[in-house]
């Protein structure tokens, strides 16, 4: 069963991590760190179909929810993504109810939905070794929805009430530009929507979600109800990483004063 999705029906707060690399490789690293879920972005990071069912292979060892993101909210494109074994779908840029039905009956079977009956010859049934997948995977099937406009934010009432929608994820970043403050998440207008938002998606009895870098205001939106929240991301861990073991060497004349002494390897 979805763990993940059984954690945010009970209120239990998941940690997250994004995973933009694109390389299996370091999907499965992230995997193996102890995180509930795990990003797997193909909207901003250049993961498509093929990539995306390498790193959900790679990872599947893991107690790790692999939650994938399409570039957009295809049916089509979540029709392929199922099939190989997503189960947590988190979609982009979600603006009306009538829009987030739409998408709750493209991961249902008829006569619920319109889910385009193929598993058979999928990773999703194991190949037909799954024979009760037809009838238990909606009830596997986690949709979580972006809100990340302000048009977003006026119809969030209604698209946090739809019936399949497990979460919504509010997206920072984009709801600050659409607010009129590009790059500044932090203002004062964008937090006061958001925890506002978080509020209003638990008054609708769903989970809330959101990603943050930065520690403190992470833990500030787990007291306020967000159920999953992402910390961080692979690809800025190993930047910032990089640059501070560049700096602290650069700046010592080649020596490091710090002394990451790791014994090799």
């Amino acid at each position: 069963m979805n763990q993940f999705k059984s954690a945010l029906g009970d209120g239990r707060a998941q940690i997250g991590l994004w995973a933009a690399l694109a390389s299996p490789y370091a999907a499965e690293l992230c995997a193996g760190a102890g995180f509930d879920w795990l990003v797997l972005d193909g909207e901003h990071a250049p993961n498509d179909v093929p990539m995306l069912l390498a790193a959900l292979q790679a990872v599947a060892p893991y107690p790790v929810e692999p939650v994938v993101r399409p570039p957009v909210g295809d049916p089509v494109l979540l029709k392929q993504l199922l099939d190989i074994g997503a189960r947590t779908l988190l979609i982009p840029m979600v603006e009306s109810a009538e829009q987030a039905a739409h998408l709750v009956a493209a991961t249902r079977y008829p006569p619920d939905g319109f889910r385009g009956v193929g598993a058979a010859i999928g990773r999703a049934s194991r190949w037909t070794r799954r024979a009760d997948y037809n009838s238990e995977a909606a009830g596997e099937i986690c949709l979580l929805l972006q809100v990340e406009t302000v048009r977003g934010l006026e119809a969030l009432d209604e698209i946090a009430r739809v019936p399949g929608v497990d979460g919504v994820f509010i997206g920072p970043s984009d709801l600050a530009a659409s607010m009129g403050h590009l790059g500044n998440n932090a203002h004062a207008d964008v937090q006061g929507a958001i925890e506002r938002a978080i509020a209003r998606i638990l008054a609708a009895g769903k989970a809330p979600g959101i990603l943050t870098m930065d520690e403190s205001e992470a833990r500030r939106y787990l007291e306020l109800g967000a159920r999953f929240v992402a910390v961080g991301a692979d690809i800025l861990l190993l930047v910032r990483a990089a640059d501070e073991l560049a700096r602290r060497f650069k700046a010592s004349g080649g020596n490091d004063p710090a002394g990451a002494r790791s014994g090799g390897y």
